[in-house]
Parts: structure tokens; C-alpha cells; sequence
């Protein structure tokens, strides 16, 4: 029995349609292949300043990858017409802003009166610089430096440091655990939903690229290493 041709027209854009559909898009591709192959979920996906290249943000922070998720570059990508901008820190800087902007109401702040800036510090509170950082407050407040405290125990989740600040983020007044802890005093054990702030914090610091403490990130997404004294640090916000 012959097939009205009509019919056989029909079958064959169905046909074209269903695998035009199942055709994986380069993001699809990406996201698939570092899930498959490295266990790294895409949270972002987009091109990048090079052709051929996607741009994707991952909890370990920004690669490249190919259309077809089969070639990834870990690496910044610099701008020789504009003086060598990094382009990759920039996008990065980016990025920063907008992930702490949704985790603003879990952080320990010391709110300075008259506040000109804000600064985001990765701390642990075992770190020697974190509690000479710790120590300045007054000086940085005085200077209209508003501080805010994310957690990233250095040791990782294993470590005493890990659940001693979950009890400072548990703690009914953290902003006294905070001074007390890094000050070497013990913080009453307590259990309760804020203590995963920590985990919240430390995958947000593996995102950025916090590889010790402090770790400040400034108003405009930089991210500062190490500690800054006061002075420094607001010369540094001046000119940022």
C-alpha cells in the first residue's frame, strides 16, 4: 500500500523536528561533560571574550571550554588593545558582587558610623592575621571601613576550626563570639540552622578563588589576599 505523499511529507518533518530537538545546544554540551567528567556542575554558562570559547562559572571558579565540551582552559584571558586588561578577573569581579550581594544577611558585620565602604573578609579564627585584622576594628571603622565576616575555616570541614565557627555564627550575640573566639576564648557549643552559614560561606570562597586568610573582596568585586593595615587598606579603597 503506497503512502499519500502528503503523508510521507509530514513523517519526514516530524522526523527532522524530533532531531533537531534532541541535537544537544553547546551548553547542554558543556554542562553535561563537566558534570560527566569532572564532577563540576555548571552554574553559569555564556561566550567568551574569544570565539569559539564558552565562558562557564563553577564552584571552583571561572574555565573555558569548547562548543562540544570536549577541550577546557583554566586561565586568565587579557585584552592587549586595552592595556592588558584581565578580562577573566573583570567577569570575576562581576561575579563576586552579585553572589554576595544574596548572602549579605548571613555575614558578621562591624558596622562603622559613618560609612564610606564596605569590605567582605574570608576569616578563620585561628589565623593570625585574621585576629590582627580583628584588632584593628576600631581603626577601620573609625575610617568608615564597614567590615563583613564570611566563614572559611582553613583546615576545611574536618577541622575544630570548622565547628568552632559554626558556634560563633550560632551564638546568641556573634559579633561578641566573634571577638571572643579570635581572641582565644572558648564560644559556648551551640547547634542550630545558622551554623550552615559556614558551609555557605566556605563554597563561596572556593568559588572565588580564596585560597588563604584574610581575604578581602572590595566594593567593586577585587579580591585583596592577605591582611591590610588600616591605612593601607583605605588608600587601597580610594583608588580602587
Amino acid at each position: 500500500m503506497m503512502k499519500h505523499p502528503i503523508t510521507s511529507m509530514l513523517a519526514a518533518a516530524l522526523l527532522l523536528v524530533s532531531g533537531s530537538s534532541l541535537a544537544a545546544t553547546p551548553e547542554q554540551a558543556i554542562a553535561d561533560a563537566l558534570k560527566q567528567k569532572l564532577g563540576l556542575p555548571a552554574e553559569a554558562i555564556a561566550e567568551s571574550p574569544v570565539t569559539g570559547l564558552y565562558e562557564v562559572i563553577t564552584p571552583q571558579g571561572i574555565f573555558y571550554v569548547t562548543a562540544d565540551g570536549k577541550k577546557l582552559v583554566h586561565g586568565a584571558i587579557y585584552d592587549l588593545d586595552d592595556g592588558m586588561t584581565n578580562l577573566t578577573e573583570q567577569r570575576m569581579s562581576g561575579v563576586r558582587q552579585e553572589l554576595l550581594a544574596k548572602v549579605s544577611d548571613t555575614v558578621i558585620e562591624f558596622k562603622a558610623k559613618d560609612e564610606k565602604y564596605v569590605v567582605n573578609v574570608f576569616t578563620d579564627i585561628t589565623c593570625g592575621y585574621c585576629r590582627k585584622l580583628h584588632d584593628d576594628m576600631e581603626a577601620y571603622n573609625a575610617m568608615g571601613i564597614t567590615i563583613r565576616y564570611l566563614a572559611f575555616p582553613r583546615g576545611g570541614e574536618r577541622s575544630k576550626s570548622w565547628t568552632d565557627m559554626q558556634d560563633v555564627w550560632c551564638a546568641k550575640d556573634p559579633r561578641a563570639a566573634m571577638t571572643a573566639a579570635k581572641g582565644g576564648g572558648k564560644v559556648d557549643h551551640v547547634t542550630c540552622a545558622d551554623g550552615k552559614k559556614v558551609a555557605e560561606h566556605y563554597a563561596l570562597g572556593m568559588t572565588f578563588g580564596v585560597n588563604g586568610t584574610p581575604a578581602m573582596v572590595l566594593d567593586n568585586g577585587a579580591m585583596v589576599p592577605g591582611y591590610l593595615p588600616p591605612e593601607r587598606l583605605l588608600k587601597t579603597l580610594q583608588t580602587q
